[in-house]
């Protein structure tokens, strides 16, 4: 296996790493968070991000997409993580356009995918119901009808980009007890049916988040996606995706936050001469330095996992998950630190990047389930 990418990977990487200097600085994000802007994203940016054929990354030519893999995708991601854009790209394509891809029937994937390229569908993840990352804890009930399913009973917790989505995949129990790993199913819901309520909420880290309830949600037999009762391991595929494309995000925003933070420590003078030059600031940067290696490491070998070698990907996800969130919870920190007093005003990005770090830390589970998931994956 090759870490090292190819000739037309490091062009995408340099075209998304230019667009988001030139087009998606950190100002968008925080002109939309001072504004408390109704959508929470840009959407002139949205429209020249699916110009530019990103939607379609990872999305066959038989569905309108390009075919370009997760690694494409990964690398673009890396890459937005560094400028905190707020966008659809994780939400719709990273999680629900894989979800459909893989668990949808021919007419789903032939209605909606094309959709998801185009950006005219946006799409949200509804699954957790519990404070904590918990997919296996449904509560939400899909009773089935002669004309197909009713949902009732439950609600969803930090449903990303909730409030902005057309639809949402759902996880609904269509058998057996809350906690239980069987009967679970998963269906497509227009945003717009009646019985389901959608509140937005503002995260930390300014990105969009909502809660949804569902009151006697009536849908059709074709609102399924998937088997009935077996909704559980298509849904730790997309999680698994999941978690490496939001890894490879992380390891753009902690790499951005290394590079301000050496930046800043040749430019900062105490006692005559630049802080880089003492001693115990160069050793916690090259501490941090080494760390993202390894995390550079372990992101390509995942994405490369997601496209070329499926039995390595769950244990490969819950690895980077784990290991790229504690990098980057761990330079935040630092980054706030070495950059003094001046690391704590709002005038400086570089604490937008320590907020990021908690979120993305607890999304689709912390270090600590990953951690636990991983050694059962290995047999601990």
């Amino acid at each position: 296996m090759s870490l090292v990418l190819g000739e037309e990977q490091l062009m995408l990487q340099d075209s998304a790493r230019e667009f988001c200097r030139e087009n998606a600085p950190i100002k968008v994000m925080r002109r939309l968070r001072d504004s408390h802007d109704s959508l929470g994203y840009d959407p002139q940016i949205w429209t020249q991000i699916v110009a530019l054929g990103w939607p379609g990354m990872a999305i066959p030519e038989a569905y309108g997409g390009y075919d370009f893999g997760y690694t494409g995708l990964g690398l673009v991601l890396e890459e937005t993580g560094r400028c905190l854009l707020n966008s659809p790209l994780i939400s719709t394509v990273l999680l629900c356009a894989s979800a459909i891809r893989i668990g949808g029937t021919e007419e789903q994937k032939k209605k909606l995918l094309p959709q998801v390229v185009a950006g005219s569908l946006l799409l949200a993840l509804a699954i957790d119901e519990a404070p904590h990352h918990q997919p296996s804890r449904v509560a939400l009930l899909a009773r089935k009808t002669g004309s197909g399913f009713t949902l009732n009973g439950g609600s969803k917790r930090f449903v990303l980009d909730g409030h902005i989505a057309n639809k949402f995949i759902v996880s609904a129990r269509t058998s057996g007890e809350v906690s239980s790993s069987t009967g679970i199913s998963l269906f497509v819901v227009d945003a717009d049916t009646p019985g389901v309520k959608v509140t937005r909420q503002w995260m930390v880290d300014s990105r969009n988040s909502a809660s949804l309830e569902f009151n006697n949600v009536q849908l059709g037999h074709d609102a399924l996606l998937g088997e009935q009762d077996k909704g559980l391991p298509l849904l730790q595929q997309v999680l698994d995706i999941g978690c490496i494309g939001v890894a490879a995000e992380m390891l753009g925003s902690a790499q951005e936050v290394l590079d301000r933070t050496i930046d800043f420590l040749k430019q900062r003078e105490q006692f005559g001469v630049p802080i880089g030059a003492f001693q115990g600031l160069q050793h916690r940067a090259a501490i941090m330095f080494a760390d993202l290696e390894l995390c550079r490491s372990a992101v390509r070998a995942a994405l490369h996992a997601l496209d070329h070698d499926p039995p390595a990907v769950p244990a490969l996800a819950s690895l980077v998950k784990a290991r790229v969130g504690d990098t980057f919870f761990t330079i935040s920190n630092e980054g706030v630190q070495m950059h003094g007093g001046v690391g704590m005003t709002d005038e400086f990005d570089i604490g937008f990047f320590l907020k990021r770090a908690r979120v993305a830390q607890q999304f689709l589970g912390d270090e600590f389930f990953h951690r636990d998931r991983y050694a059962a994956l290995n047999g601990f």
